[in-house]
C-alpha cells in the first residue's frame, strides 16, 4: 500500500463528477480512482485500499447510504465524504448522524472538499 498518497474513491453515477473529482484529489496529492456505481466499488479489488469514500447519496440500484451499511456491516470502516445535489435540509444531518464524515452539496468548492477530506484522515 502507498502511505503517501492514499487511495479516495469516488462512487457516482455522473460521469463528470467521475471524470474532473479524481483529476482534483491527484492535484491535493491523493491516489484516486472513479467507479460508476456501489455495486462497482464492492466487486473491485480497491475497497480494503481505500482510505476515504467520497459517495453520491442518490444512485441507482445501491445508494450512498446503502453502501455505507454494506460496508459497516462487513467490518469495514472507511472515513467517508458524502457529495449531492439533493437540497434537502434533513439529508446532511441524518448522514453525519450514521456516520458521514461530511456532506457536500453539489456544486461544491475545493475548499470546502479540502477541509472535508482533512476531517477523514483526522479522523481514520
Amino acid at each position: 500500500m502507498n502511505v503517501m498518497h492514499p487511495l479516495v474513491s469516488v462512487v457516482d453515477d455522473d460521469e463528470s463528477v467521475r471524470e474532473s473529482l479524481p483529476d482534483l484529489l491527484r492535484e491535493f496529492g491523493f491516489r484516486a480512482h472513479g467507479f460508476s456505481s456501489a455495486e462497482e466499488f464492492l466487486r473491485s479489488d480497491r475497497v480494503s485500499e481505500t482510505r476515504c469514500l467520497i459517495l453520491d447519496v442518490v444512485m441507482p440500484g445501491m445508494t450512498g447510504p446503502d453502501l455505507q451499511r454494506e460496508l459497516a456491516r462487513r467490518g469495514q470502516s472507511i472515513p467517508t465524504i458524502f457529495i449531492t445535489a439533493l437540497k434537502d435540509d434533513t439529508v446532511r444531518p441524518r448522514l453525519i448522524e450514521q456516520g458521514a464524515v461530511a456532506c457536500l452539496f453539489k456544486p461544491f468548492s475545493d475548499a470546502a472538499l479540502q477541509e472535508a477530506l482533512n476531517s477523514a484522515f483526522r479522523a481514520a
